[in-house]
């Protein structure tokens, strides 16, 4: 009945049974609605408070869900990078230190810039007799792939020069092509080829007869000398890369007192930068070393290094960066 007055009064209907101004009826009726409207009401703020705090929940379980992933992150991120600061403290041991390399050339500086903790460009010197190798190497990729690869191909040049007594550049480079051919050409499980190769730059100076010979793979010599930028290419063949075994091509050239040569990777001539963000090219790279050869081998190295931090400005580094250069026949230190 109270549902039908309340209808009946809601639509402006005359209810049967008329209801005075004075009659209870009406307090009931009016009481009634209330009841009932505020039951809706508490019934309905229930039902979004049980629902929002199901879904406050759901997110502080998230939440705690993304924090336990997070901390687990950081902590593998930090073990990954404990061990890349330990891997770079033993390539720094097989790479010879500035000091180690002045001991056999007293003007020479050594620019080394990994892109990552450990690098995949590497150099190496040895001594028999009176003449002297050095190595400059730019391996496929950069940070642990090619720190692995520097270290396969530093022990084969060891082993070819020091145990096999190869002495010819073009003949270690033959060498070294075909021990990376094997390593990695193999047939793996998975099925695939691993195919990675190095470009590299091998010099031999012999002191007394006053004479370089040179073979590389893709990287040239610079020779500085008389003011004059003499260029001695590479080979375009990839040590590891060349299963026909194409030979590689030993230069000799003879030299003079004030002579400078450089080796280089890629990594400085290839960086993106300056105002039009344009990689920094070989023909900026050979002005600026005509342009500072004469300095002391101290400052040359300041300079490559404020050059190409200045180049780059806030371009990332693309990849490793190495510089040599040194007087040939400057003497020990």
């Amino acid at each position: 009945m109270i549902l039908i007055a309340v209808a009946q009064v809601m639509t402006g209907m005359q209810p049967e049974m008329r209801l005075s101004t004075a009659s209870p009826y009406r307090f009931i009726l009016y009481s009634a609605l209330l009841i009932a409207l505020v039951y809706l009401f508490v019934k309905s703020q229930t039902i979004n408070l049980v629902k929002t705090r199901k879904l406050l929940d759901k997110k502080e379980h998230d939440l705690e869900q993304v924090e336990k992933q997070k901390s687990e992150l950081e902590i593998r991120e930090r073990n990954i990078t404990d061990s890349l600061n330990y891997a770079q403290r033993i390539q720094e041991a097989l790479l010879p230190s500035e000091e180690y390399f002045r001991r056999y050339f007293r003007e020479s500086f050594i620019f080394f810039k990994p892109k990552d903790i450990v690098s995949g460009d590497f150099y190496w010197i040895g001594e028999k007799g009176e003449r002297i190798f050095i190595v400059a190497a730019d391996c496929t990729g950069h940070g642990v792939p090619g720190a692995l690869m520097s270290m396969i191909g530093l022990e084969i040049i060891e082993k070819t020069i020091n145990e096999d007594n190869i002495d010819i550049p073009a003949s270690i480079l033959a060498i070294l092509n075909k021990g990376l051919e094997k390593t990695f050409s193999r047939e793996k499980n998975i099925g695939t080829i691993i195919r990675d190769g190095m470009d590299i730059g091998l010099c031999l100076i012999d002191r007394n007869k006053k004479k370089i010979e040179y073979a590389g793979a893709f990287f040239p010599l610079y020779l500085m000398r008389d003011n004059s930028l003499i260029e001695i290419k590479g080979d375009k063949l990839i040590i590891g890369m060349n299963p026909s075994g194409a030979p590689y091509t030993n230069h000799e050239m003879e030299l003079l007192d004030d002579d400078i040569l450089y080796l280089f990777s890629d990594g400085y001539v290839d960086q993106f930068g300056g105002s039009e963000n344009k990689k920094f090219m070989y023909r900026r790279f050979r002005y600026l070393l005509t342009t500072i050869h004469h300095f002391p081998v101290s400052d040359q190295k300041s300079v490559l290094d404020e050059n190409i931090r200045t180049w780059m400005g806030n371009t990332p580094q693309l990849d490793d960066m190495m510089v040599i250069g040194f007087k040939p026949l400057s003497g020990k230190n």
